[in-house]
C-alpha cells in the first residue's frame, strides 16, 4: 500500500507528484501511454505558473529551455500591447512546448523519489474507509490511502466515480497538425497576415527542423472526435481557408480539438479527487489549460499531504473543491466569450471591434490578462485585509526573495515587526523576520501555496488563524 496514486503524467499529475513529495507523501504516477508524447499541445506557461516554478526553485531549469516573451494578444488574440505594472515580479510569458515542460516536471519528480510507472492503465476502483483500489489493464491491483485523477478530458477516473461532467458539446472544430511547410517564409507570412484579418483560428508556427505548427478550422464537427483527421482533409480545409494548401507535407501528428467546455460537478468523492483536465475542459483560447491543472495540483498537493500527514485541520482537503471550482469556472467562462469574439459571424465581429476599443484603456487591458494569467485570482477567507485570499508575489526583502524561502513548500510567516511567534507551528510553519519596501503590511502568513492567510500584527490574532490551515499546535 502507498500514500497517492496519481492516474495520468502530463503537467498536472506530475506537478501533483512533485509537491506531495515534498512532504515525504510515497507516490505512484500510473500513465497509459508506454512513453512520453511528443505531440506538442500547449506552448506556453502563463505569469502564475511561472511564480509556481519559482516558488518551488524550479523556475531556472525552465528558463534555460523557453524564451521569455512579453507581447499582448492573448484575450482572443485582440493584439494589444502586454500591459504596464502587472504585480509580478514576473511581467511575461515562458513560451516552452509542453513536451519539455512535461520532461522538466518528470525529471524533478524522479529526483524527489516519486514512482513513474509508464504503460499502466487504469480500468477499475473501489474504495473503502482506509483506501482505494485500482485495478490495471492487466489484471493487477495497486491500494493507496487516495487517488488523485489527472488523466485528461476524457478521464477515466471521472467516469469510473459516476461524477456528472455538465457544460456545453464542442460546436466548433480546430485541425492541429506538426508538419513541413513547402511555400518561402515571405509567402507563408504574407498568406497568414491576410487569411487572419478575419479568420483567427489559422497559422502556422515554426518548431525547428523545417516543421511548423499548422491550425485550420475544420468542416464541421467530426463524428468520432477521438480519431485523428486524415492529411487530405487538412490539406482540403487550408485550401478552403487560405486558397492555398501551403505546399504542407510530411506530417509527423495530425489531432482535432473542440471547443466544449465541461467541468466535473464535484472534485472529490471520497478518497478519489480529481485535477487539470479531468476536472474541467475548455477551449485553448488564452492558453489557460495546462496552467490551470498546474495550479490545481499546487493547490492540491499541500492539502493532500496534511491529511496523509495526520495535521490537516477538519475540511482542509474540502477546501481544494471549494477554491478551485470557482477558478476553473471563471476559465470555462472567458474561454467561452473568446470564442465568441474568434467568430467570423457579422454580429461576433462587430462585438469584436467594440472590444478591441475597450481594451485599448489600460485597466481593461490589465483586467483581462489578470483574468488569463491566473494572478487576480482571490480565494474566499472571509472579510479582512486587501491580500487575504491572494497569492503573494515575489518580494525583495533585505536579506534576498520571498519565493527563495518557499522550497520546501512549507507555511511562512512573513514578520516585519519581529515581535510575533509560530511557536507549536514550527514544523509546519517557517518563521521570517525580515522586511521589504514592498510589503505595506506587518506582518503576513503564506500558506505552502503562496496564498495570504493572515495579515496583521496581533500575536492573539495570528494564533486564531493558524490552526484553521495548520491544524493543532503540538509541545
Amino acid at each position: 500500500m502507498t500514500d497517492v496514486i496519481v492516474v495520468g503524467g502530463g503537467p498536472t499529475g506530475l506537478m501533483l507528484a512533485c509537491e506531495l513529495r515534498l512532504h515525504g507523501v510515497r507516490v505512484v504516477v500510473l500513465d497509459k501511454e508506454p512513453a512520453p508524447t511528443g505531440f506538442v499541445r500547449a506552448l506556453g506557461l502563463h505569469v502564475r505558473s511561472i511564480e509556481v516554478l519559482d516558488q518551488r526553485g524550479l523556475l531556472d531549469r525552465f528558463l534555460a529551455h523557453g524564451q521569455k516573451v512579453v507581447s499582448g494578444g492573448f484575450f482572443a488574440g485582440l493584439g494589444k500591447t502586454w500591459p504596464e505594472r502587472l504585480d509580478t515580479a514576473h511581467s511575461y510569458v515562458l513560451a516552452i512546448p509542453q513536451t519539455t515542460t512535461d520532461r522538466l516536471l518528470a525529471e524533478r519528480a524522479g529526483e524527489l523519489g516519486a514512482d513513474i510507472r509508464r504503460g499502466c492503465e487504469v480500468v477499475g476502483l473501489s474504495q473503502d474507509d482506509q483506501g482505494v483500489d485500482a485495478e490495471l489493464a492487466d489484471g493487477s491491483r495497486l491500494r493507496a490511502r487516495y487517488l488523485v485523477g489527472c488523466d485528461g478530458g476524457r478521464s477515466t477516473v471521472r467516469k469510473l466515480l459516476g461524477v456528472g461532467f455538465p457544460g456545453e458539446p464542442t460546436r466548433v472544430e480546430t485541425l492541429l497538425g506538426e508538419m513541413g511547410v513547402g511555400v518561402p517564409p515571405e509567402t507563408l507570412a504574407a498568406v497568414m497576415a491576410e487569411v487572419r484579418r478575419t479568420q483567427k483560428r489559422f497559422g502556422a508556427m515554426p518548431l525547428g527542423d523545417g516543421m511548423y505548427r499548422v491550425i485550420v478550422p475544420a468542416e464541421g464537427v467530426a463524428e468520432d472526435r477521438s480519431a485523428p483527421p486524415t492529411f487530405e482533409e487538412f490539406k482540403r480545409q487550408l485550401r478552403v481557408c487560405a486558397g492555398t494548401d501551403l505546399g504542407v507535407h510530411s506530417p509527423r501528428r495530425l489531432s482535432r480539438f473542440g471547443d466544449a467546455t465541461r467541468q466535473a460537478e464535484r472534485y472529490r468523492v471520497g478518497r478519489v479527487l480529481l485535477a487539470g483536465d479531468a476536472a474541467h475542459i475548455h477551449p485553448p483560447t488564452g492558453g489557460q489549460g495546462l496552467n490551470l491543472g498546474l495550479q490545481d495540483a499546487f493547490n492540491l498537493g499541500w492539502k493532500l499531504a496534511a491529511e496523509i500527514g495526520g495535521w490537516a485541520p477538519q475540511g482542509l482537503l474540502d477546501s481544494y473543491h471549494a477554491e478551485r471550482h470557482p477558478v476553473a469556472a471563471a476559465v470555462l467562462d472567458n474561454t467561452r466569450a473568446q470564442m465568441e469574439l474568434l467568430s467570423t459571424e457579422p454580429g461576433a465581429l462587430a462585438v469584436r471591434r467594440l472590444v478591441s476599443e475597450l481594451v485599448d484603456f489600460e485597466e481593461v487591458n490589465r483586467h483581462l490578462i489578470e483574468k488569463i494569467t491566473a494572478i487576480g485570482i482571490r480565494y474566499d477567507f472571509g472579510e479582512g485585509h486587501a491580500l487575504l485570499g491572494r497569492r503573494m508575489r515575489d518580494l525583495t526583502l533585505k536579506r534576498g526573495r520571498l519565493y527563495e524561502l518557499t522550497h520546501a513548500g512549507r507555511g511562512l510567516l512573513l514578520d516585519q515587526t519581529g515581535r510575533l511567534s509560530v511557536a507549536g507551528w514550527e514544523d509546519r510553519v517557517d518563521h521570517v523576520v525580515d522586511v521589504s519596501e514592498e510589503l505595506d503590511a506587518p506582518a503576513v502568513l503564506l500558506r505552502p501555496d503562496g496564498h495570504v492567510a493572515w495579515v496583521g500584527e496581533d500575536q492573539r490574532e495570528l494564533l486564531d488563524r493558524l490552526p484553521r490551515w495548520f491544524g493543532t499546535a503540538t509541545g
